[in-house]
């Protein structure tokens, strides 16, 4: 009796027709695709155009254009992504990327960053500071003068920690802290860890906040990112 064989796994995170901005983030994503070299480790964020990244970088290596590229994820979005456009998956515990690509939800003129709003902050964290060349990829609509003008910073909390962790929020100047829930589930949206996910509004956002945040007790991190100094790509 033959062994079973497992089928290819084939995942799609996005349709191209739910992407807004989609020829913006289309050049963008093919404009960071261009900048892979055979044999590199590349940080593979999360969201649309990433997504739109991921699968550029797929296609050159389908032409052979490129060989023995390794993707590290940051989420089991970006996971099944990699692994079901047939590229290779590496581990940040096992290799440190070359460099990185993802997307940002909002950017100030410093190049300070929100980000996380697909719940997946604190992989990307992990994966900004393992390197030193990040590439972040946008679309017009993702600058603004000052970050949290179209967005609240996301904070991921340990469940048990939730009142103590909005007090010290409240205390770093958080005008309106809502737990984040789910479209198509009752109750809060949980993270890969099993935290929760706080979404805050600061009337004003000031350098060392994401300090300040990560310094509260229960707190895993946050979607605030300031003094990373990343390239940005803007179609």
């Amino acid at each position: 009796m033959k062994p079973a064989r497992h089928r290819e796994v084939s995942f799609e995170a996005f349709e191209a027709s739910s992407i807004s901005y989609y020829e913006a983030k289309f050049k963008a994503a093919e404009e960071v695709a261009s900048l892979a070299e055979s044999g590199q480790v590349i940080g593979a964020g999360s969201g649309s155009t990433a997504f739109l990244a991921v699968r550029a970088i797929a296609m050159r290596v389908r032409h052979g254009e490129l060989h023995d590229v390794r993707l590290i994820p940051t989420s089991l979005e970006s996971e099944l992504t990699i692994t079901g456009l047939g590229l290779i998956q590496a581990d940040l515990a096992e290799v440190a990327p070359d460099w990185l690509f993802d997307g940002a939800d909002e950017v100030d003129p410093e190049g300070n960053m929100i980000k996380g709003r697909g719940g997946a902050l604190f992989r990307e964290k992990l994966l900004f500071s393992s390197c030193q060349l990040r590439r972040v990829l946008i679309d017009p609509s993702k600058r603004v003068d000052q970050l949290g003008t179209n967005f609240p910073v996301p904070v991921e909390v340990v469940p048990g920690a939730t009142s103590v962790v909005m007090a010290g929020l409240r205390s770093l100047g958080s005008t309106e802290i809502t737990i984040r829930t789910g479209s198509g589930k009752d109750g809060p949206v949980l993270t890969e860890h099993g935290n929760l996910l706080l979404d805050c509004r600061f009337g004003q956002i000031e350098n060392g906040l994401e300090e300040g945040i990560k310094g509260l007790t229960g707190v895993l991190d946050s979607g605030l990112f300031q003094g990373y100094g990343p390239e940005i790509i803007e179609a």
